[in-house]
């Protein structure tokens, strides 16, 4: 394959997302200091501020409907102790899987259904390069900002995490083994998940608006874990992790051989 066309397009689709501040500004910087700084702020600061006894009895009957498992690994600390971890270590997790999926997906919706709109996808269409280099191009271009952000963000949220819950905690207490096969395998795959879902949708949309608003169902399986997590039914343990990455990319993987044997630039021209 010819990879200086292939990083060439990568390269152009990247600057031309992060000069539409309609679509890099609310995704890619919003969103992320949300979720990785706001968020844990608030979280992390809660039982240093003078909060009613009645809302800790709350999180007391909450921590009763978790796993015991996760109760096992709270043992031995104090019940403000406990609320910081069981918020910022495990409720938390779920979510920060929503930024590489929703970077990935506004990358990829932007990839095709983004060019038909601004009538710059016939150019692109007959460069002199295969489908195959055309589609790894537009996919590379959506999974590397993803897990770049993704990546950036975990580290930022490791810091807000320690500097909030240290007045509580009085000890570094992030990440947790969990957490770093969280960042590391399963958020690479989530992105992934987000641009291939994207990619085919966005394929056959015909503006941004309308490969996004499908594209974004990609992240019903998150919310769910969510959901599961916050009512005691799962929690996200080192084994959990690993075998939701593992089941992230077999999906990617299909989805990615899919959109490989059905791409072919001949029909998006046909639609245009």
């Amino acid at each position: 394959m010819n990879r200086r066309a292939i990083f060439a397009i990568a390269r152009k689709d990247l600057k031309v997302v992060w000069q539409n501040k309609g679509v890099s500004i609310p995704i890619i910087i919003i969103l992320p200091l949300i979720l990785f700084v706001v968020l844990p702020l608030m979280l992390g600061l809660v039982p240093t501020l003078s909060v009613p006894s009645d809302s800790f009895a709350e999180v007391q009957q909450m921590m009763d409907t978790m796993p015991p498992a996760l109760r096992a690994s709270l043992v031995g600390l104090t019940l403000m102790q406990q609320t910081v971890v069981l918020f910022l270590v495990y409720i938390m997790a779920p979510l920060y899987l929503i930024v590489p999926m929703m970077v990935s997906s506004v990358v990829a919706a932007d990839s095709f259904a983004g060019e038909k709109e601004r009538k710059t996808l016939e150019a692109l269409l007959y460069t002199p390069t295969s489908d195959r280099e055309l589609l790894v191009a537009k996919m590379l271009g959506a999974w590397l900002p993803a897990v770049a952000v993704a990546w950036l963000g975990f580290a930022l949220y490791a810091v807000v995490v320690n500097l909030a819950g240290w007045p509580t905690m009085g000890r570094v207490f992030f990440p947790n083994a969990m957490w770093l096969v969280l960042a590391i395998w399963v958020a690479p795959a989530g992105a992934g998940l987000g641009l291939a879902s994207m990619g085919l949708v966005s394929v056959r949309a015909q503006g941004f608006q309308d490969a996004y608003q499908l594209g974004t169902l990609a992240i019903l399986p998150i919310v769910i874990l969510i959901i599961a997590q916050a009512t005691g039914v799962i929690y996200f343990s080192v084994t959990l992790v690993l075998l939701l990455g593992l089941v992230l990319w077999i999906i990617d993987a299909v989805l990615i051989v899919f959109g490989n044997r059905t791409f072919r630039r001949s029909e998006l021209i046909a639609r245009m």
